[in-house]
């Protein structure tokens, strides 16, 4: 059985830029493919060119064993796609908005009714058929375009930053969404900058970074890569925390990243921990949660690149607005 999607050096200009610099991928049937990278890695020319909404300019891409460049209609046929907005139609209802997108497809009047009905109830939307896109949540707009995407039942769905702009709640929805599918046997292929998004979806993840695949594999796999574990501490109160920080660096000689509320360190030996016990108390330093742990995909990111996969270093060329169906 053929892989869903094989990319092999992938290239991309625009002008003096280079996007892509020979990127390659491989999508296995019935998973998801994470591609992660900051804001210019690329992610978004790679989805595009699959989608054939651009020539590469070197490389070879297939899609179900079919070539992007020499059978564009019939790639179109298999797949769908939602960008990073929604690209709903404010103005007319979630039933409208479906059913135009079905008699697009060929479907019948009828037949255009039942899907709309049909993927309104699965993405918890019945309520709101028959009201306009505008009076709806941003969650339930981003529903709406991944249901629009679905009404020509594609076996593989690209989703290029879904969850852009989305509150937490909502994301988590989405989230859901998405694991649906996959159990369904649809193909996702799914950019983030999200590391926590392409941890709880990807079975594989592709790392981008100027253009360039520069690591891939499992999630475990990547965050084995960072070569050791994380100490973790988190102090009772936050005016406690620059001094642990101090004393979590000395004894694990390692540079300590603080967030809001807690210091963390790469150590090499698990041994380190009792002697930040006892430093930490000697030093009158009261500990609410301290943790020896996996790096997390953003530390792996860090170790990677020198940078956190929120840094933007200049738009992807080409993002695409657009909505492939079917």
């Amino acid at each position: 059985m053929t892989d869903a999607i094989r990319a092999e050096g992938l290239v991309k200009r625009f002008k003096e830029q280079t996007a892509l610099a020979g990127v390659d991928l491989v999508a296995r049937r019935g998973a998801v493919l994470g591609v992660l990278g900051p804001n210019g890695s690329g992610k978004t020319t790679t989805v595009r060119i699959l989608a054939t909404l651009l020539r590469p300019d070197g490389g070879h891409a297939e899609v179900d064993g079919l070539d992007v460049v020499r059978n564009p209609h019939e790639v179109r046929r298999k797949i769908g796609l939602t960008g990073q907005y929604a690209a709903v139609d404010q103005d007319l209802s979630g039933t409208q908005n479906l059913m135009l997108i079905a008699r697009l497809l060929g479907f019948s009047r009828r037949g255009a009714r039942a899907r709309a009905a049909e993927l309104l109830g699965r993405f918890s939307l019945t309520d709101a058929a028959d009201r306009p896109a505008k009076t709806y949540s941003g969650g339930m707009r981003r529903r709406l375009d991944l249901a629009a995407s679905l009404v020509g039942r594609p076996s593989l769905l690209y989703l290029d930053e879904p969850t852009t702009g989305l509150d937490p709640h909502s994301r988590n929805e989405l989230w859901d969404v998405v694991r649906g599918l996959v159990d369904d046997g649809v193909t996702v292929l799914l950019t983030t900058q999200y590391l926590e998004e392409a941890d709880q979806l990807a079975d594989d993840i592709v790392v981008l970074d100027h253009g360039r695949v520069i690591s891939r594999g499992t999630p475990d796999e990547l965050k084995a890569q960072a070569g050791s574990q994380v100490l973790q501490v988190r102090p009772v109160a936050s005016e406690l925390l620059e001094r642990a920080g101090r004393i979590v660096e000395q004894v694990t000689g390692s540079e300590v990243r603080t967030s809001e509320n807690s210091a963390g360190a790469s150590v090499t030996d698990p041994a380190v921990l009792p002697e930040v016990v006892r430093r930490l108390d000697e030093a009158g330093v009261a500990i609410a949660e301290l943790t020896l742990r996996k790096p997390s995909l953003d530390e792996v990111f860090l170790a990677l690149t020198g940078h956190t996969a929120e840094t933007a270093d200049g738009a992807d060329a080409g993002a695409p607005t657009e909505r492939t169906t079917a």
